[in-house]
């Protein structure tokens, strides 16, 4: 076998793992929140960057204020997923970068121009956010990423100028008829080339 990871373990990450379409009323508790939260956090980025912020809408009222700039086609799952999640860009996570680097305390000064922080927090954010994906499907439950969505309006009701949304996800347990059929994907000849 070429993967060190079982094959019940690779199903449930990535071969039989799905976009749910439609959820369970079983609620995502803070706990399982966290235990993905703190599997994920350590997934690799540059210098050590955590730009990813996480907005979880839990309240009715916060869900009534997001539904309107959802998508026609996300609104109604997005209105019934057990927890739904908008995730952000910190465009000042350069802050945290001594805390986060401590052997080379000078890394916050390569970030000092606003368009190299949103570069790279946009970059190194969306490669949190996969982790986060991957993470839900690693505590069993399913995601729903969506970037159909008023990335203007989000920002405006949840954030602030210095986050800019990313995508916002359904979280929760599969309900019926969840997934849609599963979409081709690129053969390994079409993907990878050697130089």
């Amino acid at each position: 076998m070429s993967l060190a990871l079982d094959t019940a373990a690779q199903d449930l990450l990535f071969r039989e793992a799905r976009t749910a379409n439609t959820f369970t009323d079983e609620p995502v508790t803070d706990e399982q929140f966290q235990a993905i939260y703190d599997l994920v956090k350590f997934g690799p980025t540059a210098f050590n960057q955590t730009p990813l912020r996480v907005v979880l809408v839990r309240s009715d009222e916060a869900r009534a204020r997001l539904l309107p700039h959802m998508s026609e086609g996300n609104r109604a799952k997005t209105a019934t997923a057990p927890l739904v999640a908008v995730l952000a860009a910190d465009n000042e996570f350069h802050e945290e970068l001594p805390q986060l680097l401590p052997h080379f305390p000078q890394a916050k000064d390569l970030f000092s121009e606003r368009p190299v922080r949103e570069r790279n927090a946009s970059v190194n954010a969306s490669l949190q956010a996969a982790y986060f994906i991957v993470g839900i499907r690693a505590a069993g439950l399913a995601a729903g990423p969506m970037t159909g969505f008023d990335f203007a309006g989000v920002q405006r009701e949840f954030l602030d100028g210095d986050h800019t949304p990313l995508m916002i996800i359904n979280i929760g347990r599969p309900g019926p008829d969840a997934p849609f059929p599963r979409s081709p994907r690129l053969a390994y000849d079409d993907v990878v080339t050697s130089v």
